[in-house]
This record gives C-alpha cells, structure tokens and sequence, in this order.
C-alpha cells in the first residue's frame, strides 16, 4: 500500500521528533493505514559505538515505539496502547546499516477486539529483526504491549 499524504506528514514528524531522531534511526514508509512502517538504521558517526558497530541503544530506541504507534492508530481512541516490556538479542554486531519491517494484519486486530470483548486487557507479543541489506540477522527485538478499551469519560478525540 502506497504512503498517503497524511502518513507522510507522520513520518516526516517521527524522524523530526528529538526522542527518535536521537537514536539515529529514520522511517522510511509508513502505509496509509498505518499496519507496515519501516526503518532504517546506519552505521554512523551518531550510531557507532566505542568499538566501532552501532550502539545497542540506537537499536533498541530504532524499534522502540513502533508497535504501540501502529496499534494506537488501527485500533483508535476507544483504546489505550501501552509498551509494557521488551528485550533485545543482540546476535551479530552491527558494521553496516540496519532494517526493520514492521507488519501488523487484519487477523491480529480482530484478535484483539475479540480478547477485549471478553476481558478487560490484553497483552500481544511482537517479534522484530534487525537485519542488514542481504538479511542476516544483528538484533532480534520482543514487545510486549499492553491493551485496554478506554472507560467513555477517558476517550479522547481521534
């Protein structure tokens, strides 16, 4: 799916953002219904750590957000989307620029309005890769995001 100019005007935000554009990492697409994003993280100057790869943190803050983010536009204000947990395997270092692909489906959405239909909460666990041009794996990264459906007097406008 094609960006619109509205995810547009997302992505240009997220890489403007100082939080996100501190770990070094851009989004490069963002689908206009907001269930693929993608980013990419080079080895450079702001990213390389001590010893020359990039730095843990720049890939941990690289994937950080992103779920929620998806979640909370699919999902809308009759939800509240929080990260609750996450790690990171670091697996090869990283000499070279990083990508991730993030992708979140119809089934996974419906799931979960399934699960709040019959309790309160729930949590989801998103597995992403960091991986370099010709896909071999540097970092694998779990979240896990908790969701809950919004009380009426908490909905805020869209």
């Amino acid at each position: 799916m094609p960006e619109s100019i509205r995810s547009r005007l997302q992505r240009w935000y997220f890489n403007f953002f100082p939080a996100y554009r501190g770990t070094g990492a851009r989004i490069t697409y963002i689908a206009d219904d907001f269930r693929e994003i993608r980013i990419r993280l080079p080895l450079s100057r702001r990213t390389r750590n001590y010893v020359g790869t990039i730095f843990g943190g720049s890939m941990y803050g690289a994937v950080d957000p992103i779920y929620m983010v998806m979640l909370i536009h699919n999902l809308g204000a009759e939800y509240q989307v929080w990260d609750k947990a996450a790690t990171i395997r670091f697996r090869k270092p990283g000499r070279s620029t990083l990508y991730a692909r993030f992708l979140i489906d119809e089934r996974e959405l419906a799931d979960i309005q399934a699960a709040l239909a019959l309790e309160p909460t729930t949590e989801r666990v998103y597995d992403v890769d960091l991986t370099d041009d010709v896909g071999v794996v540097h970092a694998s990264v779990r979240k896990t995001v908790h969701i809950r459906r919004r009380e009426s007097h908490e909905r805020t406008p869209a």
